[in-house]
């Protein structure tokens, strides 16, 4: 069992800004702090207006009044897009001491009804765009209050300072066996998920952060919401991400938080019309959600002296569980498990104790998410290498079973093809002949930097040759039997992962 330190992280960072990170019980607290430390600072800036620390707290006291009419405490869905209103929203909810529902933009009216039911929701927070996926909500729950997002009211309401142990926010996830369920995460884990995303680099405090991830996402709400606000940051809220490119020559972010997809993205663009697309300001890249390929850590700090630094975490840990300091050293792994938690690895599997796990999942109950000795099961595969950095070899759902009793891990098998710089992403799955017989396959996406250095040749010629000679140095049962080179992006989930292919 693993009792991990802050003090390994103290090494990599300014030592007056890691003297400055305290932990705190709630979002009040955290809040409450910062408005006293950065009044004037801006805090969020959205669709053209900029709002100060004082503003918001200002104006989220007269939003609690509006939430707390009937003195009870409730469970209250936030139904908004990424927007200062849910922003304001959120920190009305939780610094009432109220649990926030987080209700993605995207779901429809009947699944917000179901929502109303299955989390017992006592309130719905609206943004006007969204009013008309609430009429079901409002004729059959009555209920069910539900508020503008851009009300506003005079009387202020006194924030309350709720326990630790205080549930604080719901949030979507797969779970250990994919179906959508709400993870209950308490004060403490949120607050957790938020200081660790302090740890590991250099200038924490006062940054300028681009919003581009969904806040209805953990990666989005802890590593760039609730982290922006505990260090006195300045949250630009990138509405369209069409608009992104755009927004950061505007705006000129610090450090931005983002999954490997829009960062590669972004360095493709920066190398065909020959500047920085992120902007000369960014020094920091937080980087998550999915695999972040060595290629892009390399090629952001050698063109650019960006510093990509991955990370790994769970929706049922708050978000964070490991951030990499030692980004060009060790660029395959998720880095350093962060402090206030405990970890053990169970048959390859790692599982998670701790102050930022989750309280449970609401609604329904996953049969064996805990172990004997309550650990949460991950369902990662890892392992730790003498330094104690940490490494995912794998999904052990995603686990391959062949007809010979061997059992393949793709993502460890995929690690090995993604070694080469002509690949972005790559997909290894089982299928099956016209005769029954069971295979390993590989698909692969080219990286159009590199293929376009290859000059007059065969780019899939080239790729597949270059892919055969790695497959040739496995072990005769872990060879791929095909080769596909695709000239298209493999199927995505909102959050940018690649979508597996189902087993056969």
């Amino acid at each position: 069992m693993l009792n991990p330190s802050k003090e390994v992280f103290r090494k990599y960072m300014d030592p007056d800004q890691f003297e400055r990170i305290v932990e705190m019980d709630s979002v009040s607290e955290m809040w409450a702090n910062s408005v006293k430390q950065y009044p004037d600072t801006v805090a969020v800036e959205d669709n053209g207006r900029q709002y100060t620390y004082a503003q918001i707290d200002a104006d989220i006291s007269g939003l609690r009044t509006l939430l707390k009419s009937d003195g009870r405490t409730k469970r209250v869905g936030i139904y908004c897009p990424n927007s200062y209103d849910f922003v304001r929203s959120f920190l009305a909810v939780t610094t009432l001491g109220y649990t926030a529902v987080i209700l993605s933009a995207q779901l429809d009216a009947m699944t917000v009804f179901g929502c109303t039911m299955k989390f017992g929701l006592d309130q719905i927070i609206c943004h006007p765009s969204l009013t008309d996926n609430t009429a079901i909500v409002a004729a059959k729950r009555p209920d069910v209050t539900v508020i503008a997002s851009d009300a506003v009211c005079d009387t202020p309401a006194e924030m309350t300072y709720p326990s630790g142990e205080t549930p604080c926010v719901i949030m979507f996830t797969g779970g250990t066996t994919g179906r959508s369920k709400g993870a209950l995460l308490s004060n403490s884990a949120v607050m957790q998920g938020t200081v660790n995303g302090c740890y590991g680099y250099k200038g924490v405090f006062s940054q300028r952060y681009l919003l581009v991830l969904p806040l209805s996402h953990v990666f989005g709400l802890i590593r760039n919401l609730t982290t922006a606000l505990y260090t006195g940051s300045t949250l630009f809220i990138c509405r369209n991400n069409k608009d992104m490119f755009r927004d950061i020559a505007m705006f000129r972010p610090t450090i931005m938080v983002v999954v490997p997809a829009l960062a590669e993205m972004a360095l493709n663009l920066s190398k065909k019309f020959g500047k920085n697309m992120l902007g000369d300001s960014l020094k920091t890249i937080i980087c998550g959600a999915a695999a972040v390929p060595p290629y892009l850590i390399r090629e952001y700090k050698n063109v650019f002296d960006i510093d990509i630094l991955p990370g790994y975490g769970l929706t049922e840990s708050a978000n964070l569980v490991s951030g990499n300091p030692e980004n060009l050293n060790k660029p395959e792994s998720v880095g350093l498990l962060y402090p206030n938690q405990q970890v053990k690895v169970v048959d390859g599997e790692l599982r998670l104790k701790g102050a930022n796990m989750m309280l449970g999942y609401v609604g329904e109950e996953e049969e064996g998410v805990y172990d004997e000795e309550g650990y949460f099961r991950t369902g990662d595969l890892v392992r730790f290498d003498e330094d104690g950095f940490l490494y995912i070899t794998g999904r052990i759902k995603e686990i391959i079973v062949l007809p010979t009793g061997e059992n393949i891990s793709p993502a460890e098998l995929e690690v090995r093809f993604l070694a080469l710089d002509l690949i972005q992403d790559a997909q290894v799955y089982e299928d099956v002949t016209e005769e029954g017989s069971h295979f390993l396959a590989l698909e692969v996406v080219p990286r159009a930097p590199e293929i376009a250095k290859l000059g007059e040749v065969n780019p899939v010629q080239v790729i597949t040759d270059e892919l055969e000679k790695i497959n040739n140095t496995l072990p005769t049962e872990q060879r791929v039997s095909r080769i596909i080179v695709r000239d298209s992006d493999f199927e995505r989930t909102p959050s940018m992962k690649i979508k597996r292919y189902k087993k056969c």
